[in-house]
């Protein structure tokens, strides 16, 4: 597990030259740099503004108020439908991310300028998630499980939500729901362990 930033930038992998560039970058806009969730995050007055991150395809700058941005270049992507608050810049070469290092410097500058401003990110309320019958009939049974459902943050909610409706089968959802119920009694996030 990676412990610090600079382990991070040590590591040995696919995307380590242009996730040196993408550092050089950002830290040219004045952001503090800081490990959360094992990546680099970069955070202006302790408000996340962007993070540097790597799969297999391709490597990203996550903007953490992304809906928020202008995007000039039509170069930010909604990870999925169930993203709402969060784009990415993705990238496949060094060469790409020095080619747009400009551009990129400006997105960064612009989610800074989104933060100054007090900006938020309209989210959609957990009500507007459906919630898959086989959750609704065992909060029905389990009442201490519903009131602790119901104490979870909406975000915590809403990760349960998709988790359980995901799943394509009645019995896939109801396996889901079951190996979730200790983590909710104990008012953990779906993958918080």
């Amino acid at each position: 597990m990676i412990t610090s930033i600079e382990n991070f930038f040590k590591e040995p992998g696919k995307w380590k030259k242009e996730y040196a560039q993408l550092r050089t970058i950002i830290l040219a806009c004045g952001l503090n740099e800081e490990l959360k969730w094992g990546k680099p995050c970069y955070t202006f007055n302790g408000s996340n503004i962007v993070l540097i991150h790597g799969f297999k395809e391709y490597c990203a700058l996550l903007f953490h108020k992304g809906a928020l941005m202008k995007d000039e270049h039509n170069i930010l992507i909604q990870q999925t439908d169930n993203v709402q608050a969060a784009r990415q810049i993705r990238f496949t070469s060094l060469p790409e991310i020095v080619k747009m290092k400009a551009i990129v410097k400006d997105y960064v500058k612009a989610a800074i300028e989104i933060e100054k401003a007090g900006l938020k990110v309209k989210l959609k309320k957990t009500s507007a998630y459906a919630v898959p019958e086989e959750f609704k009939k065992v909060l029905k049974e389990y009442p201490e499980l519903k009131a602790a459902f119901e104490t979870l943050t909406p975000g915590r909610q809403r990760g349960y939500l998709l988790h359980f409706s995901q799943a394509k089968q009645s019995k896939t959802r109801m396996a889901r729901v079951e190996k979730c119920i200790p983590d909710i009694l104990e008012g953990k996030g779906y993958n918080e362990r």
